[in-house]
């Protein structure tokens, strides 16, 4: 499945759905995760139904569960090399037109 052809909300649906999975299978109830992560039940619940939260909650949440490798794959970092930049030819300039001789 292609994500990058989701609706916002869609996606905000996955991301809910997938943090329920992870907190079932940790074995925590939704109040309990919730007074882990020190979060209102609510914006829990609102989280894993994909009706909108904050990111602190969602960071408060993969906490409480472990499971902050996560934010990694939510932003991963640059994997651009210095090196790599300088061995890279230049890109080519654009030409410029002629100039016109001056009569002398």
């Amino acid at each position: 499945m292609d994500i990058s052809l989701n609706t916002p909300a869609e996606l905000q649906q996955k991301l809910g759905s997938g943090l329920r999975g992870l907190r079932l299978q940790k074995n925590f109830t939704q109040k309990e995760l919730a007074e882990k992560a020190g979060v209102a039940p609510r914006s829990l619940t609102n989280l894993e139904n994909g009706k909108g939260s904050s990111i602190e909650t969602l960071v408060r949440a993969l906490k409480a569960l472990g499971a902050t490798s996560a934010i990694e794959n939510l932003a991963p970092a640059a994997t651009i090399s210095p090196l790599a930049l300088l061995r890279t030819p230049t890109p080519p300039q654009r030409a410029r037109k002629p100039r016109k001789k001056s009569p002398l």
